[in-house]
């Protein structure tokens, strides 16, 4: 095994070697690859992050997260549920078609369709009229403030090239539903497909006729997928990649020591917390003493997050006391204090509710999921051994967990929340904390529901204020926070290494690598 072992290095790095560089090519090596070219076919973060240098939507963020044009240059409320869009003249598309109305109606036609594994990033969408070549009105179905947001992630096909091709209609990576932009891409972006062999390369190139300004420098950009970390550290510090985004903490002093590696180092966005089981009973069948308040406080009192902080995150994680990160709107300073760590507090309220001698709860966490979320959960469970309870830890692959969260078999569990594409409060809200209904609450695993919690978000989902609007969020939060309906713990550490010759490599805080302001 041993020896397969290094034979299978071996020919890895021979490979990396073969591959020729120069100083305007980046090799990116990532942890896994993209599930599909097609933007549109799983709600897969990363996929569309890679992807987005390839495709562009009417709005994007800029470097400090705040939307601005891109294949819209201005846009107009003229009613509660009408937007008007002006489009950019003179785009066009990496094979050449011009970019019209016709292409943004066709794009957000084949998203919205109720085949779509994304149609739920346009959850307002109604319909689309073309004005004229360069202008588009969006319907929605109600007011509604962010569907600027929304649209950041919202690609933009060429309705010649989806009917050449017969793909129309989206493709569907979980269901098995694959179609020619599974494998094609013809975006408008600042980086061009150039070849892709799924699980070992993806090669983009520069786009010479992108209508913006470039801040890059890059020729090629070469995405190799490199599961390993111990591969993935080794390739970087040998010069076979020039960057990795996905920097195991372990590892941290060693690169630090390295004279050839530059590491980039901030919090997340995305912050971890623990969700509760709120139905009757517990999984196992035995009455749920989670719908006690003083027992949710008890588990909270009891986490040592700055030990959690210390030892399992390496001292690289930002200890959260709300649920969202400080770039998010909706994010209250006042909200973000943590309850602090009181073990005999925690003892006192178990035993006031009934439970001296504790319980027997699951707690059900994955292994590939989070930054070291297996032995976030393993010190968690030992600290709540420590006032009495017996939590039966449950850890395993992604995979297998996933069915056990969205089916409401985990007592506990573990869930990261980063607000895309929305990257507002709202997302959190809406979706992890709302009652469970139509497309609110689709990660409300622990099955709660409090009407004066649901009445806060849906007002704010109309109002059009947003200064109205935010306030009712941070009201809605601190009712959150007031009943524990999720435990927050930290926003997780994000490190992107590089090879010393990568001049710039601007980090953002949504862990979404935008390499047009990549310089080498």
């Amino acid at each position: 095994m041993f020896k397969a072992r290094i034979v299978a290095s071996a020919l890895f790095a021979a490979c990396l070697t073969a591959i020729s560089a120069s100083a305007e090519t980046l090799r990116w090596g990532s942890n896994r690859d993209i599930v599909s070219l097609d933007p549109y076919s799983y709600g897969d973060s990363f996929t569309i992050n890679v992807l987005n240098n390839v495709y562009e939507g009417l709005v994007r963020y800029n470097r400090d997260l705040k939307i601005e044009p891109a294949l819209a240059t201005s846009w107009q409320v003229m009613s509660d549920t009408v937007w008007r869009f002006k489009l950019r003249e003179g785009v066009k598309f990496h094979n050449g078609d011009p970019f019209t109305a016709d292409d943004v109606i066709a794009s957000l036609t084949r998203v919205s369709d109720p085949a779509s594994p994304l149609k739920g990033n346009l959850p307002a969408y109604k319909s689309a009229k073309k004005i004229d070549d360069h202008t588009v009105d969006i319907e929605l179905n109600g007011a509604y403030p962010l569907l600027l947001n929304d649209l950041t992630n919202i690609h933009i096909f060429s309705k010649k090239w989806l009917v050449e091709n017969h793909a129309e209609k989206p493709t569907d990576v979980g269901a098995g539903v694959e179609g020619y932009a599974t494998t094609h891409a013809n975006g408008t972006g600042p980086f061009m497909l150039e070849s892709r062999q799924p699980d070992a390369k993806t090669v983009f190139v520069r786009n010479p006729n992108w209508w913006d300004k470039p801040q890059h420098d890059l020729d090629r950009i070469e995405f190799i997928p490199i599961a390993s970390a111990a591969t993935r550290v080794a390739a970087l510090l040998s010069g076979e990649v020039d960057f990795i985004d996905d920097t195991p903490v372990q590892d941290l002093p060693r690169l630090e020591a390295a004279p050839n590696v530059k590491l980039l180092q901030r919090a997340d966005i995305r912050t971890i917390m623990l969700g509760l089981n709120r139905r009757d009973t517990l999984v196992g069948g035995a009455k749920n003493p989670f719908n006690d308040l003083r027992v949710r406080q008890a588990l909270q009192d009891s986490i040592n997050l700055t030990l959690l902080r210390d030892r399992v995150m390496r001292g690289k994680s930002r200890i959260a006391g709300t649920m969202v990160a400080p770039e998010i709107p909706g994010y209250s300073a006042e909200l973000d204090k943590p309850a602090p760590y009181d073990p005999e507090e925690a003892k006192k309220l178990l035993a006031e509710a009934g439970y001296p001698n504790g319980f027997e709860f699951s707690f059900v966490c994955a292994n590939d999921r989070y930054v070291n979320e297996e032995q976030l959960c393993q010190a968690i469970a030992s600290m709540w051994a420590r006032i009495g309870l017996k939590p039966k830890l449950d850890v395993g692959p992604r995979s297998v967990q996933t069915p056990k969260f969205t089916n409401g078999k985990a007592d506990v569990y573990t869930l990261g929340w980063a607000t895309e594409p929305m990257l507002d409060s709202y997302s959190l809200l809406l979706q992890v904390l709302h009652t469970k209904t139509g497309n609110a609450g689709v990660f409300n695993w622990g099955g709660w529901s409090y009407p004066e919690l649901d009445k806060m978000i849906d007002q704010a989902g109309v109002m059009l204020d947003r200064e109205k609007r935010l306030d009712l969020q941070i009201k809605a939060l601190k009712l959150a926070k007031d009943q524990v309906l999720m435990i927050p713990l930290h926003q997780q550490p994000m490190v992107w290494a590089t090879t010393a010759d990568v001049k710039e490599m601007p980090q953002f805080p949504d862990n979404k690598p935008r390499l047009w302001y990549v310089r080498k």
